[in-house]
């Protein structure tokens, strides 16, 4: 069965062109112009993967994110952005998004962020809560003071838990099982999103400075270190 994209974008051209690009790359496309049509059809039809414009009327692509991620809804969203400025996009990530693409963009760009998403798509499994003072479960993985469990995709920092977007947690994954190893930009591109960017593209330096918001803490060790033209290491200095 093909994989069910559903599409909001209020601006026509690009709708339809998208809409045309993704059902010749194979996917089967729900597009519509607002955010209002855009709830309505993911609660009638729930799809594999949202691509939302930021800008709209009335409900905003924003708004669609907060709302499904309000009602529970993890399904994979990738955000399109006219908006280039960090804050911006960090608003996207903020709402739930996963990823983003910035207009104008290569239609190659969106396909390969799809698949990448996709491929991520979050394992189920059953909640679990740290037990106080209990051993660490073999699944469990634990670096730097963190605690991470890849089945039930829950994070903790000592006794507080993390929450997590499912590309950050990707990301932190990632840098906790290669604890006190430099990771190069390409590397982690390739593992994170399985397509490298290239050296322009901002969109680790904006994840790793949004996941640095979320581990930080008052008086503690930050763990997320860069190293200059080189890329990244989590270690607990």
């Amino acid at each position: 069965m093909p994989q069910t994209v559903l599409l909001a974008e209020d601006d026509r051209a690009i709708r339809h062109a998208l809409e045309r690009a993704l059902t010749l790359e194979g996917y089967r496309v729900t597009a519509v112009a607002d955010g209002v049509e855009a709830l309505a059809q993911a609660h009638r039809t729930p799809p594999d993967v949202l691509v939302l414009d930021v800008m709209m009327p009335g409900i905003d692509g924003l708004q669609v994110c907060r709302v499904l991620r309000a009602e529970g809804d993890r399904t994979p969203i990738l955000m399109l952005t006219a908006l280039v400025e960090t804050a911006d996009r960090i608003a996207g990530l903020d709402a739930g998004a996963d990823d983003y693409v910035v207009k104008p963009f290569d239609v190659e760009e969106v396909f390969a962020r799809l698949r990448a998403l996709l491929r991520r798509t979050a394992n189920g499994g059953a909640a679990v809560d740290v037990p106080e003072k209990a051993p660490v479960p073999e699944r469990w993985i634990d670096a730097a003071g963190l605690r991470m469990d890849p089945q039930a995709r829950r994070a903790w920092r000592g006794k507080r838990e993390l929450e997590l977007t499912r590309t950050e947690f990707e990301l932190l994954e990632l840098l906790v099982r290669n604890e006190g190893i430099v990771l190069d930009h390409s590397t982690i591109y390739d593992r994170i999103w399985g397509y490298d960017f290239g050296p322009g593209s901002k969109n680790l330096a904006v994840y790793v400075g949004y996941l640095r918001r979320k581990l930080d803490e008052p008086g503690a060790p930050q763990l997320i270190h860069t190293v200059r033209g080189v890329g990244y290491v989590l270690r607990e200095d």
